[in-house]
């Protein structure tokens, strides 16, 4: 099921491609063994680079690749990285979540949401994004998880 989203049609999000027509098999199958699968559109190809030549150190965790895996996905991304004055600029430590538009779209979630159990950090797209796993990230699609207390549901749509 992680991987169904790389073959559906092209995902957008405020009107932004987000994931290629291509799909990228290896992709869904070594990036979403650890963690949603995230469609190229959501960092420019800086941070896309970035992030591929220090999979020993993949935000305290090696995930090390063979070369020729790293240059297939490498050369994937770049191609269908998130391009625009959105991407101009790579995010502080090629974060999705730490991206200007990331925060402008989320700027109305109260920051307890993050660390709650239902959701445990921005990145866990999934969370309130149900249909992120098909690169849907739709903001009429958006639900608070049912465990969220009512205090914290506020913003979920802009």
């Amino acid at each position: 099921m992680a991987a169904a989203w790389l073959f559906c049609g092209a995902a957008q999000a405020d009107g932004h491609r987000l994931q290629p027509r291509t799909a990228l098999p290896v992709y869904a199958q070594e990036c979403a063994s650890c963690h949603l699968a995230y469609p190229p559109g959501l960092l420019p190809a800086a941070s896309w680079s970035r992030l591929m030549n220090t999979l020993d150190r993949h935000y305290g965790t090696d995930a090390t690749l063979d070369p020729a895996t790293v240059q297939q996905i490498s050369t994937w991304l770049s191609a269908n990285a998130g391009t625009g004055a959105r991407m101009a600029t790579p995010p502080p430590e090629h974060r999705i979540t730490r991206s200007a538009w990331f925060e402008r779209k989320h700027r109305r979630i109260h920051p307890q949401v993050w660390t709650h159990a239902a959701v445990k950090s921005a990145a866990n797209c999934a969370a309130c994004h149900t249909r992120a796993d098909q690169g849907d990230y739709d903001d009429d699609r958006v639900s608070a998880p049912p465990s969220l207390p009512p205090r914290l549901r506020g913003g979920w749509a802009d």
